[in-house]
């Protein structure tokens, strides 16, 4: 019955975690889901403008500009010890955000800090949108404040740019230890109606990672009305915008491990202006199956004062800053599926917190820290593993008495039922007294499948010769590990044990299986289940 079950777990784990190495899983977007919409409403009011979206566009140009070639184009340089970030002032777009404590994981990039956007960047580009007519300002010169800022405290940065009675600044307020920037700015020239700021956020996020595929794969536009809700950008289609209606408290590009977002919030914690009134997507790229681009703007619905403000994140998916943001922003990148979540989320997050205290506060490498993780988890379950041992141990002891009763009543299914009933209530036997405590090392395993996946301080975290425990490892060392120390506790546990071919079918069968499906598992998943099956032997030896 134990092995059945293990099985059972074993199967269930495999088709919860399988679809998301192998398959693009489908999230509708908030609003009218699946949308491909004429127009995207911008505010909850009846009197907000919609948006008119991106189907008129080029997709591969972006907003329909007249570009001039001999107009001059110069870089403003932001920097801290977190980012430096760069402007142009070329239609005042963000063209860089490097992080300077985040290396690059590319091959040709070792060494160097992962810089976020891509060549063409339209982060910040500013569009208008009043009654029907759409201005773009991607062809505007903003002229800047100061083009160097070297940020040691709060400081502004002011981009302003005007063409003919129409006038726009921008100022943005960086903090040298925040990823967060305040955006307040003024359009002048709008009529008592008002208008639509656009704000571009295409064309993504650049590969930062090894894996290029598993880059596009994770690549999405996240939205956030009532809740969080993610469209990857391999739903995305070339020529066909998608539409998200608000209004939304924030709109987000990310990666595995970055994230581009654009917050609506004000100092009370509510909308500003209502917040952002929607979005619109729009893939770019026609190369490859799962987009690694697309063209992305949001808007926000602006009164006739032609006052604006909003926030900008553009930084790593450091789970305590996202936090500290509020506004469930912590769950542009959730740990754990919708309906596994409430049980996953808070084991993952203890166990983040746990292995990140073990390396920072005492200055031990994550994969030793995983070790002594693994341990102190088999020593807080020996007292109901030692319980489900024996209870299986009883079990075998009834068993002959089991296939006696089997056999004298398979003709009368509820007759033997109650004869194993006062079977087990004459022996003292718990037929599932066996199971349980086994399920309760599951939820810290698919926990620390998601600690892996999204835990941004683990990236790179070398351990022996795993160099990278949140990536598979690359010599398959550490899985066989895995899969020979599972044999080993299931052939103890079959010692002393009368022979049963299932039985010992179950010995070969299950490591062999949980090999194969965690062959490409992250490393570091890996090292804790094997610590964990090393844990148990001495207990499975007594």
């Amino acid at each position: 019955m134990d092995r059945r079950v293990v099985l059972a777990i074993v199967l269930m784990m495999a088709v919860a975690v399988l679809p998301s190495l192998f398959m693009k899983p489908v999230k509708r977007p908030a609003g009218r889901p699946g949308g491909r919409a004429d127009s995207m409403v911008v505010g909850a009011g009846a009197k907000s403008p919609a948006i008119t979206p991106i189907p008129s566009l080029p997709p591969a140009a972006g907003p329909p500009v007249r570009r001039s070639d001999s107009l001059p184009e110069d870089t403003i340089v932001v920097s801290s010890p977190l980012y430096r970030y760069a402007f142009s002032t070329r239609g005042g777009r963000m063209i860089e955000a490097t992080l300077l404590r985040y290396p690059s994981m590319r091959p040709d990039e070792k060494g160097r800090p992962a810089q976020l956007l891509p060549l063409g960047s339209q982060l910040l580009g500013l569009g208008l949108l009043v009654g029907r007519d759409t201005v773009w300002l991607r062809d505007w010169s903003f002229a800047p404040s100061t083009r160097q800022l070297a940020v040691s405290r709060p400081e502004p940065l002011t981009l302003t740019a005007r063409n003919g009675a129409l006038a726009v600044t921008v100022t943005y307020t960086f903090r040298p230890d925040d990823y967060l920037v305040e955006v307040a700015g003024k359009l002048e020239g709008l009529g008592p109606e008002g208008a639509t700021l656009l704000v571009g956020m295409g064309p993504g996020l650049r590969n930062t990672e090894s894996d290029s595929v598993e880059h596009r794969r994770e690549l999405g536009v996240v939205v956030k009305g009532d809740k969080a809700s993610l469209t990857r950008f391999g739903r995305l289609k070339p020529h066909q915008p998608l539409a998200f209606n608000g209004p939304f408290e924030w709109v987000a590009v990310k990666s595995k491990y970055f994230v581009a977002a654009l917050l609506a919030l004000d100092s009370t914690g509510s909308g500003q202006n209502g917040g952002i009134g929607g979005a619109s997507a729009v893939a770019t790229d026609t190369l490859n199956r799962s987009p690694a681009e697309a063209w992305i703007a949001a808007g926000l619905p602006v009164a006739g004062g032609g006052s604006f403000h909003y926030q900008v994140y553009a930084g790593p998916l450091e789970y305590p800053r996202l936090r500290a943001i509020g506004h469930d922003f912590d769950d542009v990148k959730p740990y754990g599926w919708p309906g596994f979540r409430t049980i996953i989320r808070p084991v993952a997050l203890g166990a983040r917190s746990l292995l990140v205290w073990l390396h920072d506060g005492l200055g031990l490498p994550y994969g030793l820290g995983l070790v002594l993780f693994g341990i102190v988890i088999r020593l807080i379950l020996w007292p109901l593993n030692q319980k489900a041992m024996r209870s299986t141990m009883a079990m075998q002891v009834v068993q002959p008495l089991i296939k006696e009763l089997q056999d004298k009543y398979k003709q009368e299914p509820q007759k033997l039922q109650q004869e194993m009933f006062k079977l087990y209530k004459e022996h003292n036997v718990n037929p599932f007294g066996g199971c349980w405590p086994m399920l309760l090392p599951w939820p810290i395993l698919l926990a620390l499948f998601f600690v892996f996946q999204n835990t941004i301080e683990l990236r790179g975290a070398a351990f022996l010769w795993l160099p990278d425990l949140s990536r598979p490892d690359p010599l398959y060392i550490i899985p066989v590990l895995m899969g020979i120390s599972m044999y080993g506790l299931s052939k103890i546990g079959q010692l002393g044990v009368p022979p049963n071919p299932q039985m010992k079918m179950m010995v070969y069968m299950m490591p062999a299986m949980m090999t194969f499906l965690f062959l490409r598992f992250a490393s570091g998943l890996n090292l804790y289940y094997t610590v964990m099956n090393l844990a148990s032997l001495p207990q499975q030896l007594m």
